[in-house]
């Protein structure tokens, strides 16, 4: 589904027409906010994603230290 220059007009034209020129604004900024906020969620998960994957490595490495000091 390709939208070209006259759909995209007609979009244009009916949000106009259903908001006003003065809701248009306030509008653009809700969406900005928005997905700044998405974009710093999704940026929060994945860090945490990465933090969860590192951990379990970094915590077998002192437990397989301490199995060979148990067995010498």
């Amino acid at each position: 589904m390709d939208l070209g220059g006259p759909e995209l007009l007609l979009i244009l034209v009916v949000i106009l027409v259903l908001f006003g020129g003065q809701k248009i604004p306030e509008l653009a900024r809700g969406l900005g906010k928005g997905m700044r906020e998405f974009k710093k969620a999704q940026e929060d998960i994945e860090s945490e994603f990465h933090k969860a994957v590192e951990a379990p490595s970094e915590a077998t490495k002192p437990a397989e230290a301490s199995e060979k000091k148990s067995a010498s």
